[in-house]
């Protein structure tokens, strides 16, 4: 909504505070999340970031004139908005001095190729050796440049993954916890409730218990 107007110097332009909040479990963010500083501030100017000001501009119209499905339709823009926002403050970091992490560590040829196979096949027994091929380096070369870059050795990421995996799972489905074990590779469903107590704190079943479906919680 609009909130000021400053025409105190001719400028005849509005300032428009769209405020929203999505519910996260705090104790354990997503990994990206945890990266964030506590207030992202883009520059406008330039012409940069042509699809987010697609997005905003989509945006006021549905908000302006309400269609039909326009629940829907704002939902889904303002998802978009925030991963544009995210994408842009992202690539801005790249190349930066001292900025680090799993969102920079994406932007790495080598350890990037190794987060794609632990993010596409969370359940398979990987080991350091098996993650430095896929990111052509060798087992210690590979365990060094990852842990730097991502600030965990590679098996602890791994670990922490596939808790974040089975969160997702447990809120996202009525799957039973053998089940969600298998899905991310312990073959006892008690080693699985124990490295998920571990990470968050209480069993995967008061996890479960504890989060409303629509929450979205992953470790760092």
């Amino acid at each position: 909504m609009p909130v000021d107007s400053d025409r105190s110097h001719g400028c005849d332009t509005a300032t428009v505070l769209l405020c929203g909040a999505y519910l996260l479990d705090r104790s354990q963010p997503y990994p990206l999340l945890g990266d964030l500083p506590a207030i992202v501030h883009l520059r406008a100017g330039g012409g940069r970031y042509s699809a987010l000001r697609a997005a905003v501009d989509l945006l006021a119209d549905e908000l302006a004139a309400p269609g039909a499905g326009s629940r829907a339709v704002v939902s889904s823009l303002l998802d978009t908005l925030l991963l544009y926002l995210l994408r842009a403050y992202i690539t801005d970091q790249v190349g930066q001095v001292a900025v680090g992490g799993w969102s920079t560590a994406r932007y790495d040829p080598q350890i990037a190729a190794a987060l794609r196979a632990i993010h596409n096949d969370p359940g398979r027994r990987w080991t350091v050796e098996e993650l430095g091929q896929q990111a052509g380096l060798s087992r210690a070369a590979f365990a060094r440049r990852f842990t730097g870059v991502v600030g965990q050795p590679p098996l602890t990421y791994l670990t922490r993954w596939r808790m974040t995996t089975a969160a997702g799972l447990l809120l996202r489905s009525d799957a039973p916890l053998s089940a969600v074990a298998r899905r991310i590779g312990y073959a006892s469903q008690f080693a699985f409730a124990h490295a998920f107590k571990r990470v968050y704190g209480v069993a995967p079943g008061a996890y479960r218990r504890r989060w409303p479906s629509s929450a979205v919680a992953a470790p760092q």
